[in-house]
């Protein structure tokens, strides 16, 4: 008896057995409703670098950039997406593509775009890949010629008289100090005797 080609064993094989190209389109996913008004598409191969939603899950709502396509698994991996392991190691948690919905597409390879009729003038900076710009700090404006950004330091005081003598004085008492300490510092000699014996008289 000849098994049906609808029947589960040769589904099973021939998604075990398919190509990479047969993958890749088995790895669609619906485009959200925005994309599909501008792109008048309903579905596309998901890659590296889209924007997909989760419908389903622990992880339902959230919006997450697709890191790597699993092909082989039939499976992406998301940023922000882990599971905590025995080890207490946080692991790339495999979703499947039957959850998930395209939000925002990447559009630097220019084959996607030629297959989505799109010019380069109406892509974003988000979808050719790029981060988005930040914003450009204003120059601070150039200050006049003549005129320093601080305020203007006064001429200094010519000194007065009075200080230049109180310097001096201070001078003098310096080196009067050093001249006191110097001759303590001296060794006293013993005063000197006559020698010889008495005066004869």
């Amino acid at each position: 008896m000849a098994i049906s080609p609808h029947s589960p064993r040769r589904q099973r094989r021939m998604l075990y057995t398919a190509h990479t190209a047969q993958r890749r389109k088995r790895m669609t996913v619906p485009l959200s409703k925005d994309l599909r008004a501008r792109f008048h598409r309903r579905s596309l191969p998901v890659r590296k670098g889209d924007t997909v939603r989760i419908l389903h899950g622990s992880f339902e709502g959230r919006e997450e950039r697709v890191a790597a396509v699993d092909r082989r698994r039939l499976a992406v991996t998301l940023d922000n997406v882990t599971l905590k392991t025995g080890e207490s190691k946080q692991t790339a948690l495999p979703v499947r593509t039957a959850g998930l919905v395209i939000v925002r597409l990447n559009l630097a390879d220019p084959w996607r775009r030629r297959l989505l009729r799109v010019t380069e003038a109406e892509l974003t900076p988000e979808e050719r890949g790029e981060e988005s710009p930040a914003p450009a700090e204003t120059p601070a404006a150039p200050a006049e010629l003549g005129a320093s950004s601080s305020p203007a330091a006064e001429p200094a005081a010519p000194a007065k008289e009075e200080d230049d003598d109180a310097l001096e004085d201070l001078l003098e008492d310096d080196d009067a100090e050093e001249e006191d300490e110097e001759a303590d510092e001296a060794p006293t000699r013993p005063s000197a005797r006559p020698r010889g014996g008495k005066k004869k008289a």
